[in-house]
């Protein structure tokens, strides 16, 4: 029973992570009919949004080093301590949760920058022409990554109040054999106050009704008046912002590389596809179910029995979801359909 609770959670913060890009993805698609293959780069920009900001607060002084007597010896001391003392490692500490504050407003501007500046130029194009510019941006956005911050992983610690372990087993009356990581509970919680606050903003509000509308039937809700370019491009935004947050938040979980994006990609585009293209509901699902199922497949017993299949589990299960049910487990009549 320990395995298994320990198991779950493992698939519940994985699929928080494919559930957040996926979310996003579908956002993309469902409204500009877009299939936007630099969708994983947002995600990566988001993880290296922490590291800057973790970079920026560590910004150090060289100064003598009193403890040392016998020669002279230096050591950095980040300004932040200087100025402020206590207050100012503390800051540095919560660098991750606090670069959500920057994250925002950088990720809505590359957001709408993109959507304006690129993908507008493609609504009309095929989604294979759609697929092959998309992916070249991702690549470009990629080496741009990797030349200013290396090839190497970087270590994006998680607030030292948070670093340890939960006794998750003592709240389920297990006993004390079942410990978690205390990030990553933060982070499914997380996701699923982002997720229930992306679908609260579309089903709640006027502008989230309008969207809607908009994705079952642009044309007339155009002649309505209303300027429904303008607000798909807000939403593009708010895409980005949404997988660009999961970034941050997931970068102490798994140190960012310049490769963390198309990891994360293939991936999501799986659980898109597996959920229903263009259902927001469908790839929130499948995001989870497909996370909690390629952690049990990665338990040692199961891999005895079938070896390799934590690889493949998450391929074989949209080959399975396909073949009986061609549109995905939630997808809409007529989504990607001639």
């Amino acid at each position: 029973m320990d395995a298994v609770l320990l198991q779950l959670l493992n698939g519940l913060d994985k699929g928080g992570a494919y559930a957040l890009i996926a979310l996003g993805l579908t956002l993309i698609f469902g409204t500009l009919g877009v299939v936007n293959f630099a969708h994983g780069a947002l995600f990566m920009l988001g993880a290296f949004c922490a590291v800057s900001f973790q970079n920026l607060l560590t910004l150090s002084k060289r100064v003598k080093d009193e403890s040392v007597t016998f020669f002279e010896a230096y050591k950095e001391i980040p300004y932040l301590e200087i100025w402020f003392g206590d207050t100012g490692t503390l800051l540095i500490d919560m660098a991750v949760p606090l670069s959500l504050i920057l994250t925002v407003p950088i990720m809505l501007a590359i957001g709408y920058s993109m959507e304006r500046g690129l993908i507008q130029r493609f609504y009309k194009r095929t989604h294979a022409e759609q697929i092959l510019v998309t992916f070249g941006l991702a690549i470009v956005l990629q080496e741009l990554v990797k030349a200013n911050f290396g090839a190497n992983p970087i270590p994006t610690p998680a607030p030292d109040l948070v670093s340890g372990s939960a006794n998750v087993g003592s709240w389920f009356g297990l006993g004390d054999n079942v410990i978690y990581p205390w990030w990553r509970l933060i982070f499914f919680g997380f996701a699923g106050v982002v997720i229930a606050g992306v679908f609260a903003f579309l089903q709640l509000t006027t502008f989230g009704m309008v969207v809607r509308a908009g994705m079952a039937d642009r044309e007339t809700v155009g002649l309505l008046g209303i300027d429904i370019d303008r607000k798909f491009t807000i939403v593009f935004g708010l895409a980005a912002v949404v997988t660009g947050m999961a970034g941050v938040m997931y970068a102490p979980i798994l140190p960012p590389d310049y490769h963390i994006g198309m990891d994360f990609l293939v991936l999501s585009f799986v659980v898109v596809v597996v959920g229903g293209m263009g259902s927001l509901g469908g790839a929130v699902a499948a995001g989870f179910l497909l996370g909690i199922l390629q952690s049990f497949a990665s338990m040692t017993e199961v891999k005895a029995i079938i070896p390799g299949i934590d690889q493949i589990v998450i391929y074989l299960i949209a080959v399975i979801v396909l073949l009986t049910r061609p549109r995905g487990l939630m997808g809409r009549r007529g989504v990607m359909e001639e």
